[in-house]
């Protein structure tokens, strides 16, 4: 497999690029098989270059658009430079609007929107139209894209619509599961959060960790990121495992005193 930096395709609330940059040594050096139940924007997996693959996302238009990368990228990037040469607020609405049927060009749609939407942010409505206004930035087509480099990547990767349990059950003795779930903690301090209760609850957070410890005892390796909250801190001790603390620069707010240092933990097993 090629050595190649590839960065990150997509914007994604809550992304770790910035672990990556950060923390690379805190991953394992050996593992089987890579394990991501929740992709988001797979930098993670993109840093680590796994030979084998388990990615899976609760999000079927984020799934669809690495199934199309992975299969026929260059007509994802043709329909791209068509979002690219039209761009406009109209247009911009026009195309969230629509209903592509086919998969190139949804996933296409859906780069689009991600790339010109209001800090790639990804929400949906109650009826699950996605429903970001228009953003500031006006490039559909990056000077970082490889989208060959990225479909290679892939060939090899099962790529799933899945339910995180269901995921972290494929998991086997020496396994990597790397697991970046939506941060929701016992007693809601943050609005971000709050909007990630709706979608992923405290009962879910529980549901997880347990999952994480049948993987953990039948011998895969784990890393967790999380919320630095004393209920999240206290669901993984208790279950025993050990964690750390890091910083990270959060950019989601629109006000400039909303984006500032907040502390992560990272849970780790088995190495």
């Amino acid at each position: 497999m090629s050595t190649k930096e590839i960065l990150p395709f997509l914007t994604w609330a809550g992304g770790k690029r910035w672990l990556v940059n950060n923390h690379s040594e805190i991953f394992p050096l050996k593992f089987n098989v890579y394990i991501e139940p929740f992709l988001g924007s797979g930098s993670v997996f993109f840093h680590l270059k796994p030979q084998k693959a388990v990615l899976s996302d609760i999000n079927g238009d984020l799934i669809n658009t690495y199934l199309a990368l992975k299969m026929d990228w260059q007509n994802v990037y043709k329909h791209l430079k068509v979002h690219q040469r039209k761009h406009s607020s109209d247009y911009y609405y026009k195309i969230r609007g629509s209903n592509p049927r086919k998969l190139e060009t949804r996933a296409a749609k859906f780069l689009y929107l991600n790339r010109t939407c209001f800090n790639g942010i990804y929400r949906v409505n109650k009826q699950g139209k996605f429903n970001v206004p228009i953003g500031s930035k006006q490039n559909v087509i990056l000077d970082t894209d490889d989208f060959e480099e990225i479909s290679s990547r892939l060939k090899n990767v099962l790529i799933l619509n899945d339910d995180y349990e269901s995921v972290i059950n494929r998991a086997n003795r020496d396994d990597f599961i790397f697991v970046d779930p939506p941060y929701t903690v016992n007693h809601n301090e943050n609005g971000f959060i709050q909007y990630n209760e709706k979608l992923f609850s405290w009962a879910d957070q529980i549901r997880l960790c347990e999952a994480l410890v049948r993987a953990r005892n039948r011998g895969a390796q784990i890393m967790v990121t999380n919320a630095n909250h004393e209920s999240v801190r206290n669901l993984y001790k208790e279950h025993g495992f050990e964690y750390q603390i890091v910083s990270r620069f959060s950019g989601i707010s629109s006000k400039a005193k909303g984006r500032k240092k907040y502390e992560e933990i990272i849970v780790k097993s088995n190495f």
